[in-house]
Order: structure tokens, then sequence, then C-alpha cells
């Protein structure tokens, strides 16, 4: 993923931003002197974000070290749930059973959304069969029933010519797969097990760019990066009250919930114990502060400013647990999750 480039205009407002998010010359105070490692690891989607904001804000705090992991949204929440990292990265909330290995282990959290993200479904440039495809398609192809079965893409549709599928996804530990599954399977981890899984996006844009018989789904960003290697596929949900057809997932697909049901909230979560310590406090101030600008320089979709003020205002009284209550989320407008940050649901 391309990084921000911190060109001196650029850096201004960030450093306006971190001046804000400290709260005047209180927190200008506050920054002097910040120093220690703050640890992140997880979604792969989430990554670009969370690299970004740690890039910049420890531009302004050199002796500030944040490493950020790429261990899928799974394998970051057991990290997470055993103590070992500061901030979870994660495409999807929180389950219930890593919300009970966390309170096991006494690890209290904050969860706070970030972005907006819906997950691009791709294939080869040189694909001229594929135009779009229905959730209802798929699931033919994803379910676990298909495996060893659904093998050619005349199988998905009839009159697609006689052709093998080479598949490409998330690893098992992805929020993106859970989510995917959830969306178009109807069950979280759902799916069939004989395709090429990687943890790294990249490895999944490389495969489907150099294979003409290849499909693949991954995070929206991925795709605005790489769009010239890949195509991609408008997807119908089959509701025929939505009056869309197939939609192409875009930035106002996302925004105003067409793109169904392929959009979701991606988070990060935070230790409550962590929040203790100054350069984290800075840090995930700064994050949601500086949300709005830099999210979509690495292709998301930033909340509504209001969600934002809703989310940062249960950072700082450190509100813990998940509104979403371990329970999988398909669907979720923004308008929804501001209503859940504002308090309107629980």
């Amino acid at each position: 993923m391309r990084r921000v480039h911190r060109l001196s205009a650029a850096m201004s407002l960030v450093g306006v931003l971190f001046f804000q998010a400290c709260g005047g010359s209180g927190g200008d105070r506050e920054s002097r002197g910040l120093n220690g490692n703050i640890t992140a690891d997880g979604s792969s989607t989430v990554y670009p974000i969370t690299e970004a904001m740690a890039e910049e804000f420890q531009a302004q705090n050199p002796d500030v070290r944040i490493p950020v992991g790429i261990s899928g949204t799974g394998g970051g929440f057991k990290k997470f749930s055993r103590g070992e990292i500061d901030i979870a990265d994660a495409s999807r909330p929180i389950q219930e059973s890593e919300m009970k290995a966390a309170a096991e282990n006494r690890i209290d959290f904050v969860e706070l959304p970030v972005a907006y993200d819906g997950i691009a479904v791709v294939v080869n440039p040189k694909n001229s069969w594929v135009d779009h495809l229905t959730v209802a398609e798929l699931k033919r192809l994803w379910e676990p029933q298909a495996q060893r079965k659904v093998m050619r893409w005349n199988q998905v549709r009839p009159g697609w010519p006689d052709r093998d599928i080479h598949l490409f996804g998330p690893g098992v530990e992805s929020g993106t797969f859970d989510y995917f599954t959830e969306a178009v399977v109807g069950k979280s981890g759902a799916s069939r097990e004989d395709f090429i899984s990687s943890e790294d996006d990249n490895v999944l844009v490389q495969g489907v760019s150099s294979d003409e018989e290849a499909l693949a789904f991954f995070g929206y960003a991925y795709y605005q990066e790489n769009q010239q290697r890949v195509k991609l596929v408008p997807i119908d949900d089959g509701k025929a009250d939505n009056g869309q057809g197939a939609v192409p997932l875009a930035p106002d697909t996302i925004r105003n919930g067409t793109y169904q049901p392929l959009s979701r909230p991606i988070f990060i979560y935070v230790k409550k114990e962590a929040m203790g310590r100054p350069e984290v406090r800075a840090f995930v101030q700064f994050y949601l502060d500086s949300s709005l600008d830099l999210v979509p320089q690495v292709g998301y979709i930033p909340l509504p400013e209001e969600a934002y003020q809703a989310v940062a205002e249960r950072f700082n009284r450190g509100v813990t647990g998940s509104v979403f209550a371990g329970r999988p989320q398909i669907g979720v407008s923004m308008a929804d999750l501001l209503k859940k940050e504002s308090g309107g649901e629980r």
C-alpha cells in the first residue's frame, strides 16, 4: 500500500490536529517528551490506516515507536486478549468468544469505529464474461458444499464459459473472511477450503492480476490501489425492492448504503490499561481527530464528523465493551452506526 506523503503543508495540518487533539496548551505540555512503544496488530484491511496514522504521529513524536503488524483480525484479537498488544485492528466487531477470552485475562477494552469499507469482488481484466454477480451466485461459489464440485465458470451461471475457476481469498484469521462468509454464505467462517488464501491482500491482488480465470475478494483500498490490475465486479443483493440491480463498489455506494451486503464499519480496539500511558492516549486521540483527513488518503470512507465526535466521547470517557455485543453485524449503514455510537441502540 502507498504511504501518505509528508509534505510540509500536510505536516502543518497534522500539527494543528495534534494540538487540538491534546486540548490546546495543556495538551501541548503533555505531548512534550512522549516516548515508548505502542503495539498494534490485526486486520490487513485496517493496517493502511493505522500505519499512516503511526507514521504521522511518529513524525511529531520521534521518541515513540509504533510497529504495526498484520496477523488478521482473528490473530490480532488472540494477541489482544492475551495482553500482548495495545491496539487491535479489526475489520469486524469483536466476537463473543474473543470477548470471553479477553475477560478471562482481565483485559478491558474500548471499541472505536474508525472508517467504512466495502469488500471488493474482482476478476482478471481479461475476463470478458463476468459483468456482475448476485449474492446467490457468490454463495453457490463459496459455500462449503461447493468444494471440489463447483469448479468451472459455467457452474456459476449457465452461458458462462466451460473454464476452470481459481479462487483467492483472505485467510481464516481475517475479519474480511469472517464478514464475507457471514454476509454471503450465512455463517461466519463457513466456506469451501480449496482456495488460495493469504493474510496479505497484496498476494490476492497478484494472484488475480496474473490469472485470467481467477476471482478474489478483499478490502476496497486494495482495489483502489490496484484498479489497473484487476476488474471490479458489481454485486446484486437480489432484493427486488432495492431498485438498484447490480451495484458497483464505490465511495458513494458505501456511503449511501446501496452496496449491500458487503459494506461494513472497521475498527480499532484499545486496551483500557494501556490508555493510562500518555503516549497511547495521545496517539489514539490523534487517530480519531485525524481520520476525516487521513482515512480518504489511504482509500477508505471516513465516518460522518458527528460519528467521530461520539466515538471520541466514548474514548475520553473510557467506556468499555462492544455496542455489537459480540454478534455478527451485516449491512450496518452509517446511520445505524451513528445511532449506536450516540447511544440510541445498545
